[in-house]
């Protein structure tokens, strides 16, 4: 009895304490992105910072874009995420109501007949709710949490979501410059085989391989085109951009490729340690934990108040007493509701054990295509291209010795293009997958990972014969 009448009085003290907090639950989150991603986000509650957070993103836009800075946009200007921290304000509110006692409730009532009145009147409290009160805080407290965790989990994805952008963008944008080169140069080549060919000095096949050339790299062109808006598009989307910030401008090309991969170490581990899901879920499980022990302990009283009465009648005097309301378990003894909190919390284990090997999983697929991507990208770099430029140069050296024609000068040319477009693919799909790898150790699953080898833009590439 001296335990629950502390616990009781602990509990008063929790209701009269229970307020908002100054930053609404944010800096926790902005903590876990930080960890994370390695910039911070803001929650625009005033027009003061909405009107900051617009100017930053016009500096920004300002200049040639960059990973970093794309990253800094897609944290201030994308609505999505303004959207997903409100909920905090909707769960600080269920754990504010939840340190506070309910609102009392008032009875009355007037009874009157033969010249006489009798009046009733009560006052009620909830007492197990004052009894329940801290370990109803406990779960909403666990629930807060979870839902920083939540936007957090949310914030990582749209950061992610906007390095992968970037990225495709500009390779779509730099595989435009280099089809329009290929174009102009299969057109030059058709005139001149159309003129040799009017002239008598070339085959009606030759004449038409050189045309076939030049409607393949119209059409590559405009493929390439297509892909380079798409890809602008999706960038603008997770930006949340519109109007005239729409014309940013992208950098000509991909980043370099580091000197050496990384080498995450004991990388399982650290998702299990940072994987906001994997966080998401074993909080979750606590939570429900939680709950099962606060249905246990209010099994066979779900109903309970008390409270203050008096009773009046004309003539006579007034009579003062208390009233207590309960509900009695004849029909309904809690079973239920424990079967029910048993089911949802191992429930709540295997979804967490499930979402743990998931994790383990994903991190392992993801290094190897990280791995992949950067093996892949080096020897475009250092085997392909320059191999081809070698062959390109003597061949070129022939052309200037009379050894070679212009026609087998641009047929080289031609076999160039499944080589160049397939290095800035695999540049690409480098850093996609690199972004792909920090996401899995820290974050949250992946996005899927491109293809490895040349893509589509490689695969349209190839000149016809």
């Amino acid at each position: 009895m001296i335990r629950q009448t502390a616990m009781a009085l602990a509990s008063l003290v929790l209701a009269g304490c229970a307020s908002f907090s100054q930053d609404g639950g944010f800096d926790a989150v902005a903590q876990l992105t930080r960890e994370r991603v390695g910039q911070t986000p803001t929650y625009q509650r005033t027009g003061e910072q909405a009107d900051s957070a617009k100017a930053r993103v016009a500096e920004l836009l300002a200049q040639p874009l960059t990973a970093d800075s794309v990253l800094e946009i897609a944290l201030l200007n994308n609505r999505g995420l303004q959207a997903s921290y409100a909920e905090l304000g909707i769960a600080e509110s269920d754990l504010v109501r939840a340190g506070r006692l309910a609102n009392p409730s008032f009875s009355f009532g007037r009874l009157s007949g033969g010249g006489a009145v009798e009046i009733d009147r009560a006052v009620l409290f909830d007492v197990l709710g004052l009894f329940t009160m801290p370990w109803v805080r406990q779960v909403e407290q666990q629930r807060f949490e979870q839902t920083q965790l939540q936007a957090a989990f949310v914030t990582v994805g749209v950061a992610a979501e906007a390095r992968t952008a970037f990225f495709e963008a500009v390779a779509a944008q730099q595989l435009v410059g280099y089809f329009g080169q290929v174009q102009e140069a299969a057109e030059a080549s058709n005139e001149l085989a159309k003129r040799m060919a009017a002239a008598g000095n070339f085959s009606k096949l030759a004449r038409m391989r050189e045309q076939s050339f030049y409607s393949d790299a119209t059409a590559q062109l405009a493929r390439a085109q297509h892909r380079a808006v798409a890809a602008r598009e999706r960038l603008n989307r997770v930006l949340a951009l519109s109007g005239d910030p729409l014309a940013f401008t992208l950098p000509d090309r991909l980043p370099d490729l580091p000197v050496a991969p990384a080498e995450p170490k004991d990388a399982e581990q650290t998702a299990m340690d940072m994987r906001l899901d994997v966080l998401m879920a074993r909080r979750a499980t606590e939570s429900t934990a939680k709950s099962l022990g606060l249905t246990n302990t209010t099994r066979f009283i779900n109903v309970l108040h008390a409270g203050y009465q008096n009773k009046s009648a004309t003539g006579e005097q007034r009579s003062n007493g208390y009233e207590i309301e309960l509900e009695l378990p004849l029909f309904d003894f809690g079973s239920a509701r424990v079967a029910r909190a048993e089911a949802t919390y191992m429930q709540a284990v295997s979804r967490t054990a499930q979402v743990a090997i998931h994790a383990r999983s994903e991190v392992r697929e993801s290094y190897s295509a990280y791995r992949t991507a950067y093996d892949l990208a080096k020897h475009y770099r250092d085997e392909v291209v320059p191999l081809r430029k070698r062959i390109s140069d003597e061949n070129l050296l022939r052309y200037n010795g009379m050894l070679a024609s212009v026609f087998e000068l641009l047929a080289d040319a031609k076999d160039q293009i499944s080589s160049v477009t397939g290095a800035v693919e695999a540049l690409r799909d480098y850093w996609v997958a690199e972004t792909n790898l920090q996401s899995a150790l820290t974050g949250r699953p992946p996005a899927s990972a491109p293809a490895m080898g040349a893509g589509s833009a490689a695969a349209s590439a190839q000149p016809a014969h």
